[in-house]
């Protein structure tokens, strides 16, 4: 019989039992954070990190100080710094990389225990990403008072920005990260926070006392609601746009780019809305661009309430 632990071809100790074996392996490879389980061990006590940094910076001076090699001590009490600084930039890619993932699983979230268990892992790996990008900024951070005091000059990074995300203080912002946090600024008020809801209907159906009516009863639920529609000039969806103007409701109208995808504009829109992560669909009756919305929102998991003439 062959096991998770052993094959047909598998030359081991007959000496070796099968559970001595499993122990063995657990020895030598243990188990991967993230991988297999959670990572529960606390992060570093801040005072310990204190008597850490002083210490790598006491040892370099005591040791390197009044010899030959001082006049290469600076560059190396530099290079300490920038250790931190470069192991916390490794750490923000990641945790970008972790954004990414957890944004392309709550797309992809059917239901089913797998791909939840899967979220979770990767909420769980962000929030401990989050924790250790602030402790090698508090590294770097102390890192640098370390650098100042003992060679009198103030720690700078060649490239790029020394920012504390923890304690949002920035001691350098880099030209290219400021323009381009100015951009996302100025834009920012293209990306209104609240609930996302979302709104499709024909051109053709003008029962502007139901579409008033639901969106009223949905507003109710979600006081910050944001509207997402098509952007019809005609029919659902310009009743709904003049309900969120009537109402104060920030709306975003998604309109369909012709030029770009030709007779596939309406469902590349759809796609688009989609990717917003609404919480909910509103289907007023149409053709079928309503329906590819509606099935393309179920397959995500996301609630559709679909609508009849005269409901």
């Amino acid at each position: 019989m062959t096991t998770q632990f052993q094959s047909e071809d598998f030359d081991r100790s007959p000496a070796l039992s099968q559970t001595a074996w499993a122990l063995q392996e657990l020895q030598l490879y243990g188990t991967r954070a993230f991988q297999d389980e959670i990572d529960l061990r606390p992060m570093p006590e801040p005072e310990r990190l204190i008597d850490a940094v002083s210490d790598i910076f006491d040892a370099l001076v005591a040791t390197l100080g009044d010899t030959r090699m001082e006049p290469d001590l600076e560059e190396l009490l530099w290079g300490q710094v920038n250790l931190f600084h470069r192991a916390a930039a490794r750490t923000e890619r990641l945790l970008d990389d972790n954004e990414v993932a957890q944004h392309r699983l709550q797309r992809e979230q059917d239901g089913s225990e797998v791909k939840s268990t899967e979220l979770e892992r990767l909420t769980a790996e962000g929030t401990s990403l989050v924790e250790r990008r602030h402790c090698l900024e508090a590294f770097r951070d102390r890192s640098a008072e370390a650098f100042e005091l003992h060679t009198g000059s103030t720690w700078r990074p060649r490239s790029g920005s020394m920012v504390n995300h923890k304690h949002l203080t920035a001691a350098l912002i880099d030209s290219r990260d400021f323009l381009s946090a100015k951009r996302r600024s100025e834009t920012e008020v293209m990306l209104p926070q609240g609930t996302k809801i979302a709104l499709t209907g024909g051109t053709d159906f003008n029962d502007h006392r139901l579409i008033w009516g639901k969106l009223d009863q949905v507003q109710a639920k979600y006081p910050d609601m944001v509207l997402l529609h098509g952007g019809s000039p005609k029919g659902a969806e310009l009743i709904a746009a003049k309900w969120a103007e009537a109402r104060k409701v920030t709306q975003v109208a998604f309109k369909p780019d012709w030029t770009k995808h030709a007779k596939a504009a309406p469902f590349k829109r759809n796609d688009a809305i989609l990717d917003v992560l609404p919480v909910g669909v509103l289907v007023f009756p149409g053709n079928g661009i309503q329906e590819n919305l509606a099935d393309k929102a179920k397959k995500l998991g996301i609630p559709v309430l679909k609508f009849e003439k005269g409901a």
